[in-house]
């Protein structure tokens, strides 16, 4: 065959030196080029990888070794040491209130008085026990209890007047000697407490005013500049703190209360409490009568009073606006958290024998739901 038909049929047998220079040429940077691009890509791939590794190796250096119990040294401490400054077997008293929780069908002895079992599963849900305080026993034995206790708590109710009045005036005038004597002792007032405390504090028997709020369930409206450290909302998550003015996650049940502008008009209140919250009742009749104090903190001492119900949203049933929703039923919690809390922080350490002998779990409970 001519030299030529076998040169043109067998191509890939040409050598570089039968090419002309500037094919060469061309093939021989066309290699480097893709030798250059693979490199590139290697390292575009691989590098960012190891260098990730490494930055996890170094991570996995830092973070502290995990021992097994086997492994410890068996001179080192268990646990950490409590804080001896703190009690850790608080005890709560609570007022009982005339009557007998289900407006006299259960007993109509004049004499009764009753708690209602929310309150003490309120407080015993933070870690305390209950010592009731029994409004009508003789002064020597109610105050004896007093004694027993590192706080107190004011329940919702009726009574404004009368020897339930006088004993709510007498504890609360107690619990401030204690606090100026130089012990932590906190005061909870709910409800029908914030009005007791509030016609305490004000020297005015009339301060309150009438508010439609029975059986609603509301939100908490923040004041503007309300300062919440050292408060019961202090160490709420800020979620659950921004839902409280959105959603209705607190529960009210009066008819009485007092406004932000006759609250700041009463020299003796604006000076012994601040206002946190307000809330809205719902009767929009009359503009002036809308919005009510709901929150108050002293300035010098733990006592906090609330006119709304922190203890239903978790333990009551009866009514059919209370909100048990889980962030209502948080609301309960961190509230009751904060009580005791406060509570530890007393210096009283009463003898455990008086105090078992008055704990509540030497009553008997009683089941009223069905009595209405």
């Amino acid at each position: 065959m001519p030299n030529d038909a076998v040169s043109r049929s067998s191509p890939s047998s040409s050598s570089a030196s039968d090419m002309p220079k500037d094919a060469v040429s061309t093939h021989a940077s066309t290699s480097s080029a893709s030798s250059s691009r693979y490199s590139d890509v290697w390292n575009y791939l691989w590098i960012p990888l190891l260098i990730s590794y490494s930055k996890e190796l170094s991570l996995a250096k830092a973070e502290p070794t995990i021992l097994l119990p086997s492994q410890l040294d068996p001179d080192s401490p268990k646990c950490v040491a409590p804080n001896p400054k703190l009690n850790y077997r608080p005890v709560i008293g609570i007022l009982s209130h005339p009557g007998d929780g289900a407006s006299g069908r259960l007993s109509n002895a004049t004499n009764a008085s009753y708690i209602a079992a929310s309150y003490v599963k309120f407080v015993e849900s933070a870690g305390a026990r209950v010592i009731p305080l029994i409004y009508n026993e003789s002064p020597e034995i109610l105050f004896k209890k007093l004694n027993l206790v590192n706080g107190v708590l004011f329940t919702g109710g009726w009574a404004k007047t009368g020897l339930y009045y006088k004993v709510v005036e007498r504890i609360f005038k107690k619990i401030l000697e204690k606090n100026d004597a130089g012990d932590h002792f906190p005061l909870y007032a709910i409800c029908l407490g914030f009005e007791l405390v509030t016609m305490i504090i004000s020297k005015d028997h009339n301060i309150l005013e009438g508010f439609n709020a029975t059986d609603q369930a509301s939100t908490l409206q923040f004041l503007e500049n309300a300062h919440i450290e050292g408060t019961v909302f202090q160490r709420f998550p800020p979620g659950l703190l921004k839902k409280l003015s959105t959603d209705c996650l607190v529960m009210q049940n009066h008819r009485y209360g007092i406004s932000p502008e006759r609250f700041q008009e009463n020299q003796n209140l604006s000076s012994f409490f601040k206002i946190l919250t307000t809330s809205t009742d719902e009767d929009d009749k009359w503009s002036w009568y809308q919005v009510y104090v709901s929150t108050v903190h002293a300035h010098s001492y733990p006592v906090t009073a609330f006119q709304w119900h922190p203890e239903k949203n978790a333990f009551e049933w009866g009514l059919s606006m209370i909100p048990h929703s889980e962030d209502a039923v948080q609301v309960t919690q961190h509230v009751a958290n904060f009580l005791v809390s406060e509570a530890r922080k007393s210096l009283n350490r009463p003898p455990a024998r008086l105090v078992l002998d008055n704990l509540i779990y030497n009553y008997s409970p009683t089941y009223c739901g069905k009595a209405g």
